[in-house]
C-alpha cells in the first residue's frame, strides 16, 4: 500500500487533543490518586473547553516503577485507576459528548512482572525477549536473570523493563541474540501487538499514542525495518479498523509518517523544533537541552527558524499522508508556564498552536496556566538523570476547596504535592473570569473547530518573522503572534478581497495605516474581508 492510498480517519484532521495524566487529574475515591471515574466526572468540563479527543497516559496493570510505562497486563486496567467497566463507561460517556478516547500503548518493553517475561525467564528457547547466555564485558542495559533460564536480558530504560524482541536490523553470528526481524520471537510480538490493539479498538478506543515507537527494531540506524513494522500495522488498521489512528512518540515526523503513522509529535529530545518554541532553559532539563533561546520568552531572543525548517521538511515528506502533532507540554517536558514565563504570558503560545496546521495537543492544566513545580520528590521513576519530570505531573487544580478539588484525601496522601502558591490558578476561577487564560484557550479552540481555514488541512504562508510572527491561513485568515514582552511592528501585508480585516480573536494587536502593531505577549486572528 502506497502512502497516497493510506486512509486517514475523517475525525483526525479536526482533532483537538487533550493529554490526561490519570493519576493527577481527578480522584473519585479519596485515595489521593486520580482514576477513571474521576475523569468521567470531569467530562462536562472538557466538553465545555471544546477538546474532542482525550489521550490517557498508561492506565494498564503495572507495579508503577515507571509510572505505568512498565505494563504487567495490556488487557486489564490497573486497579488504582478502576476496572475495565470503568474505561467502558468513560468511553461511552465521552462518546455522548462527541469526545473520543485514546490510550497509551507501550510496545517496546513490558514489566518484569508480566507473564510473558515470567515464562521467558524460566524457559530456554522462548525468544519473546532479548536474551544472552553471557556478556563478555559489563554493559549497563544487560540485566542478570534471576530465573531458571539464567543468562542476561536486555532492558529498556530501567532494569524492570525488559525489552521485547522485535529483532535486529543487522545480525552478527558473534552475537546470537541479534535475531532477524522475521524470527519466531519477533513475529509473535508483532502478532501480540495486533491482538492488544484489536482488543481495545473493539472496546471503542479511538487509537493509541505509541510510546518510543522508533525503538522496537534494534540496531536499525535508518529505521528501515522499524518503518516496515509500522507500515504493516498501518495496513492492518486501514483494512480492519479504518476509523482508528496511531500517534507516535517518534519525534521525527518526516520519517514516522511515511513509515505508517497517522501522526507524530515534535518532541523536546529529538530535535530543536519544539525546544525552539517553548524551552526556556528552566524546569526539567536533560542531555537534549541546547541552551538556545526560545521564541515564546520575555526577552524575545528566539526565532521561529528551527521550527519552520522542521515543519517544512515534515510536511514535504508526509505529503498529505499524516499530521504533525504539536504539544504544549507533556508528562516528560516542562509546562508552558515555567520559570520566568508566567501564565499571563502564554496566551500567544496557545494562539499559535491552535491556528497552525498541526494537530494541537493540550497537556492537562496548561489551559489554566498551571506551572512547572521545581524541587519535588521523585515519584515512580519521574527523576530520569537530571530530568525532574515530576514538576509537570502535579494534581489538576479545579477549585478553591482543599487539595484544589483534586481529592478529598489528606494532603500528605496525594500522588504529588499541589502547587503551594496562594494565587495558583484553578478551573473555577478561570471560568468565572472572562479575561482568564482559560477563556482565551476556549475561544481559540472554538475558533479553530468552526473555521476550516484555521485547521490542519488549509495552507499556510509565512508573511513575517520573527517578532511579530505573521502568517496567512487558507488565503482568508491573518494571524499575528508576538511571544515577547516588548511591543513590535511589521508592515501590514497587501491582501486580497476588499483589503479589510475582521477581528475574530484579538488580544493586543492592531492593524491600521498599513502597519501591524503588536503589544507584548499578544495575538490576533483576523478574517480577510
Amino acid at each position: 500500500m502506497t502512502d497516497a492510498a493510506r486512509h486517514i480517519p475523517a475525525w483526525l484532521p479536526d482533532a483537538v487533543l487533550y493529554q490526561i495524566y490519570p493519576q493527577s487529574f481527578s480522584d473519585s475515591n479519596a485515595d489521593g490518586i486520580g482514576d477513571l471515574p474521576g475523569i468521567t466526572d470531569r467530562l462536562d468540563y472538557l466538553s465545555w473547553l471544546g477538546v474532542n479527543t482525550l489521550w490517557l497516559s498508561p492506565c494498564f496493570t503495572s507495579e508503577f516503577g515507571d509510572a505505568g510505562y512498565d505494563v504487567a497486563d495490556y488487557l486489564t486496567i490497573a486497579p488504582r485507576y478502576g476496572t475495565n467497566d470503568d474505561i467502558a463507561q468513560l468511553v461511552e460517556e465521552a462518546r455522548r459528548r462527541d469526545i473520543r478516547v485514546m490510550l497509551d500503548l507501550v510496545p517496546g518493553h513490558t514489566s518484569h512482572r508480566h507473564p510473558w517475561f515470567q515464562h521467558s525467564a524460566q524457559t530456554p528457547g522462548d525468544d519473546r525477549y532479548i536474551w544472552a547466555d553471557k556478556i563478555t564485558a559489563p554493559v549497563r542495559d544487560w540485566i542478570p536473570n534471576q530465573g531458571a533460564r539464567g543468562g542476561f536480558y536486555l532492558a529498556n530504560f530501567y532494569p524492570i523493563q525488559p525489552a521485547l524482541n522485535f529483532g535486529y536490523a543487522r545480525t552478527d553470528d558473534a552475537e546470537p541474540w541479534r535475531q532477524p526481524v522475521d524470527a519466531d520471537g519477533p513475529r509473535a510480538n508483532r502478532a501480540a501487538l495486533r491482538e492488544i490493539m484489536g482488543h481495545w479498538f473493539d472496546c471503542g478506543i479511538a487509537g493509541f499514542r505509541v510510546d518510543m515507537a522508533a525503538s522496537l527494531v534494534k540496531d536499525d540506524p535508518d529505521k528501515v525495518e522499524t518503518g516496515k513494522l509500522w507500515g504493516e500495522m498501518r495496513q492492518w488498521i486501514d483494512r480492519a479498523y479504518p476509523d482508528r489512528a496511531l500517534l507516535s512518540e517518534w519525534g521525527d515526523p518526516k520519517t514516522s509518517i511515511p513509515a505508517g503513522f497517522h501522526s507524530d509529535f515534535f518532541l523536546h529530545f529529538t530535535g530543536p523544533a519544539l525546544r525552539s518554541l517553548w524551552d526556556n532553559g528552566t524546569g526539567s532539563q536533560g542531555a537534549w537541552a541546547d541552551g538556545q533561546p526560545c521564541y515564546f520568552d520575555p526577552d524575545g531572543k528566539g526565532t521561529m527558524g528551527p521550527f519552520l525548517d522542521a515543519w517544512n521538511e515534515a510536511r514535504a515528506a508526509s505529503d498529505g499522508s499524516g499530521h504533525v502533532a504539536l504539544p504544549t507540554a507533556n508528562h516528560d517536558f516542562s509546562r508552558l508556564t515555567c520559570g520566568p514565563r508566567t501564565r499571563d504570558m502564554v496566551a500567544p503560545a496557545f494562539a499559535f498552536q491552535l491556528t497552525w496546521p498541526s494537530l494541537p495537543v493540550i497537556y492537562y492544566g496548561d489551559e489554566i496556566g498551571m506551572r512547572y513545580l521545581p524541587g519535588l520528590p521523585e515519584k515512580e521513576g519521574s527523576q530520569l538523570g537530571s530530568e525532574a519530570r515530576q514538576g509537570s505531573r502535579t494534581p489538576m487544580q479545579w477549585n478553591a476547596t482543599p487539595n484544589a478539588g483534586f481529592s478529598t484525601a489528606p494532603a500528605d496522601h496525594l500522588y504529588l504535592p499541589l502547587d503551594p502558591a496562594p494565587d495558583r490558578p484553578t478551573v473555577a476561577a478561570g471560568q468565572a473570569d472572562p479575561d482568564s487564560l482559560l477563556h482565551h484557550v476556549r475561544r481559540l479552540i472554538h475558533l479553530r473547530r468552526t473555521t476550516p481555514a484555521l485547521g490542519s488541512a488549509a495552507p499556510v504562508q509565512v508573511l513575517h518573522r520573527d517578532y511579530p510572527f505573521v502568517y496567512l491561513r487558507g488565503n482568508t485568515h491573518l494571524v499575528v503572534i508576538n511571544g515577547r514582552e516588548q511591543p513590535v511592528t511589521a508592515p501590514a501585508p497587501i491582501l486580497g478581497g476588499g483589503g479589510g480585516l475582521r477581528p475574530l480573536a484579538v488580544h493586543g494587536v492592531e492593524v491600521t495605516g498599513g502597519e501591524i502593531r503588536a503589544a507584548g505577549f499578544s495575538y490576533g486572528v483576523f478574517e480577510v474581508v
